[in-house]
């Protein structure tokens, strides 16, 4: 972090209110330092009830003196509230914030939900959290283990919420040395003083700064939604409590929406979708069958020999399969297909044949516009005009 044009006592400690009350949302305090953080404004208060960025959690947000306040960075142990605006205070000022609480009451839980995550994987999964993201859009735990059974990560899952409803209360609080040796830690902590304990009832304790909430059943519920490798560990992505409920609640939205379609209940949308690819595949293999009969015809049709230049009816695929037979037959192929907006193109050439499929396609598109191409062997492309005499328009060019 760079810190730029600086008045005051940037490097004084900020007292953070959020350790004894994670739920204060409004508070005075005095401005200590008027600074600039990259190209943003900001100011540096000698108390705040902010969360600065760490930890995985992202940085509060609110307003300083009516300034919004965009993003909270913490400086050597001093908290930059950086603001949308230039601040209308001096050094010596008291001011008064107020959080994005929604933003804030979110961000307790999420983060209290990765702790007892974090909690449940270890003891369902024996898989320890190496590091975690509590991010805008996902919210992951890496863990230092490889390919979970799904089982595994189902108890966890299972534990997780089981704990939810227990209600279980939450403590944070800066023990004594005698006190903190006698904790069993799930991780050792990052910090060598001040080592302040997040305790989940009796089932996790973890050192951590952060905000967290006050009960367990605060957080709703806990649900994973997704699991991938990363780095030689697995990577969990999770959701909980007010996010939670808002993606769930659209995915029921969207499952009830496929269920109207399909004519069927929201539990029987997967078997009407499996339905669907199956007579989507015999559809498919019926039209590869009749595609295919429709190209031996029109190759019959093609009498003589050498080159064909022609414009054939159907799709591009009933032209790429035509043209391949041609090739086979060792004729080269140059046909055009008519279709609303121009023409499509398949250029192929036979083997012995001096033809530069790319090339013609260039001279091509140069004439009536449009895109693609290939090599010499074999070009593509959709042109923006409709030629009304194919075979001439060719002639012209070879």
């Amino acid at each position: 972090m760079r810190l730029v044009g600086d008045h005051g006592t940037v490097h004084a400690l900020t007292t953070r209110l959020y350790h004894e009350d994670s739920y204060l949302r409004r508070f005075d305090a005095t401005v200590t330092a008027i600074t600039t953080l990259g190209d943003k404004p900001a100011i540096v208060l000698d108390r705040t009830v902010f969360y600065p960025e760490a930890g995985g959690q992202l940085g509060d947000r609110g307003t300083l003196a009516g300034v919004s306040v965009i993003d909270t960075q913490d400086h050597e142990g001093a908290i930059v509230h950086v603001l949308a605006g230039a601040p209308t205070v001096a050094i010596g000022a008291t001011v008064t914030g107020e959080l994005d609480w929604a933003r804030r009451r979110q961000h307790m839980a999420q983060h209290t939900a990765q702790h007892l995550l974090s909690g449940t994987l270890l003891d369902r999964a024996a898989a320890p959290t190496a590091s975690a993201r509590l991010g805008e859009s996902a919210l992951t735990i890496d863990v230092a283990r490889d390919r979970i059974p799904d089982a595994e990560l189902a108890a966890a899952e299972d534990l997780a919420n089981d704990l939810i409803d227990d209600d279980l209360a939450i403590r944070s609080w800066f023990p004594d040395a005698a006190e903190l040796a006698a904790i069993k830690l799930r991780r050792d902590p990052k910090v060598a003083a001040d080592i302040r304990v997040v305790a989940i009832g009796d089932f996790d304790f973890s050192p951590c700064g952060g905000t967290h909430c006050a009960r367990t059943s605060q957080l709703g519920a806990i649900r994973i939604v997704n699991t991938e490798r990363y780095k030689g560990m697995t990577r969990v992505t999770f959701t909980a409590a007010r996010r939670g409920r808002s993606e769930l609640f659209t995915r029921d939205q969207v499952l009830r929406g496929l269920a109207t379609q399909f004519s069927c209940s929201p539990a029987e949308v997967p078997a009407a979708v499996d339905k669907l690819r199956r007579d989507a595949a015999a559809a498919d293999a019926t039209n590869t069958a009749m595609r295919n009969r429709l190209a031996d015809a029109l190759l019959a049709s093609f009498t003589g020999s050498g080159q064909v230049v022609a414009e054939i009816p159907g799709d591009i695929e009933l032209a790429r399969s035509v043209g391949g037979k041609l090739v086979t037959a060792g004729r080269d192929a140059l046909l055009g297909l008519r279709v609303d907006d121009g023409m499509q193109v398949v250029l192929f050439r036979a083997a012995g044949s001096t033809l530069d499929c790319g090339a013609l396609f260039k001279q091509l598109s140069a004439k009536y516009g449009g895109r693609g191409g290939g090599k010499a062997d074999r070009a593509e492309g959709k042109l923006a005009t409709q030629i009304a005499d194919w075979p001439a328009a060719i002639a012209e060019l070879i």
